[in-house]
């Protein structure tokens, strides 16, 4: 028999259950940190979008918007990553340490400009997208 009454006039019904849910709903606020860890984790090698976001309790819809949110940000710090610039990064010998240069130096040609960046040496050849060599610059300043 159906529970689905058609009648205009209802019938008195004794004492329904009620249940009222008290405390924080509404949405979940994560912190920066705990994007920048779970966009990181999403970023590794071999890594599962799906299960990156169930181990940080996120949809994968979410970790998406995440990742396209500091995409954004970066190409407003750095300008747009367009492609890749050819650029060598190479560790300075200490002073007096009496090392031999690297077995494979990089292609010096008459335009390409060498720059020390905090003990680093950068390469840039000619045709080298200005953003993304401001980018790298940038990512080797904040490295310390």
């Amino acid at each position: 028999m159906s529970r689905l009454d058609l009648t205009l006039e209802p019938k008195a019904v004794a004492g329904r259950r009620v249940e009222v849910i008290t405390g924080g709903g509404g949405r979940r606020r994560w912190s920066e940190d705990e994007k920048a860890r779970a966009v990181e984790a999403s970023l590794e090698p071999d890594a599962v979008v799906s299960a990156v976001a169930r181990q940080h309790g996120v949809t994968p819809q979410q970790l998406f918007t995440w990742r396209r949110e500091a995409r954004r940000k970066a190409e407003e710090d750095f300008g747009p990553a367009d492609g890749f610039v050819p650029v060598v990064v190479q560790a300075k010998a200490a002073a007096g340490s009496g090392s031999a240069p690297p077995p494979n130096p990089p292609p010096m040609g008459p335009h390409s400009i060498e720059l020390d960046v905090e003990g680093s040496s950068v390469f840039i050849w000619p045709g080298a997208e200005p953003g993304m060599v401001k980018a790298i610059i940038g990512a080797l300043k904040a490295v310390k």
